[in-house]
């Protein structure tokens, strides 16, 4: 894309849509080493995905404690607040005064979700161990040395092409990635029928397979999403590499029927945006 500026700048947009794609791969692909299953080895899943985390500007280890976090309390209503999408009950929003109320609609809003959300996630937040600090120097080290290697990167960038040509290029990249990540990340725990608990009653299993969803797509964007669709399933176990996920489906054919939605089904699931614990389904505000 910077080198196809030279023939002008809306040609090299037009390559902002696939670059994009091939970005949220790579991201999959450190999602897929943070669990240790992309490689056979630990350290070499861990090398690739600091390196990875250089590109998709997610320090490697801050985001893998913090998905670590999420895949072991999903589902669970006593372990909210990490790797997701903050979700209220009724109970709770009705508590809230009318500032938090009016706080909590616009960050459910879809322009705050999918816009500003993920900008501010992979530009801004991920700079420092947001929700880690006191957990460790690990977490620091981590964000530091990626925004170094990142800031390296990008200023022998721009030594060639120019600030100007990089920012064009490359943010509508990383944007077009944030963005479809966040909104893969929505639909797969954010669904009519998903399913809650308190601790007292919450079971590992049943918030992996029934609080997850399946989201069939056609194969060029399952190649490109890594098959993180088939997420009810690499919740279950998420030691499955993702080239290995439709495998288990075909073993498996009744995993299938759980949980499915297409792309145009997910548009809906955007209202909803409480956990209903009497009707034990999410809801809108409606």
């Amino acid at each position: 894309m910077l080198v196809a500026v030279e023939a002008g700048y809306l040609f090299a947009l037009a390559l902002t849509l696939p670059a994009g794609l091939f970005l949220l791969r790579l991201f999959l692909i450190q999602h897929d080493c943070g669990h240790g299953s992309f490689l056979k080895k630990r350290a070499s899943n861990d090398w690739l995905g600091r390196a990875l985390g250089v590109l998709t500007f997610t320090p490697y280890e801050c985001w893998r404690r913090s998905h670590a976090l999420h895949h072991a309390g999903t589902g669970n209503l006593d372990a909210r607040g990490f790797g997701d999408v903050d979700t209220l009950t009724v109970r709770e929003y009705g508590a809230l005064s009318r500032v938090g109320k009016l706080r909590y609609r616009l960050y459910r809003h879809p322009l705050v979700l999918l816009g500003i959300g993920p900008a501010y996630l992979f530009l801004l937040r991920h700079r420092l161990p947001i929700g880690l600090m006191k957990a460790g120097r690990i977490y620091w080290v981590s964000a530091m040395a990626t925004n170094i290697a990142t800031a390296l990167l990008l200023a022998v960038l721009v030594y060639h092409f120019g600030t100007s040509v990089v920012v064009l290029t490359l943010l509508p990249v990383l944007l077009i990635a944030a963005m479809v990540g966040v909104w893969l990340f929505y639909i797969q725990h954010q669904f009519e029928e998903a399913h809650w608990d308190y601790s007292a009653n919450w079971s590992f299993h049943d918030a992996a397979l029934r609080g997850s969803s399946y989201l069939e797509l056609p194969p060029v964007l399952r190649w490109f999403t890594a098959n993180i669709g088939i997420h009810h399933v690499h919740h279950l176990a998420s030691r499955i590499p993702f080239y290995r996920l439709p495998e288990v489906l075909i073993t498996f054919p009744h995993l299938s029927s759980m949980n499915r939605f297409t792309a145009l089904e997910t548009l809906g699931t955007l209202r909803l945006v409480l956990w209903d614990e009497d009707k034990r389904r999410l809801v809108s505000f409606d």
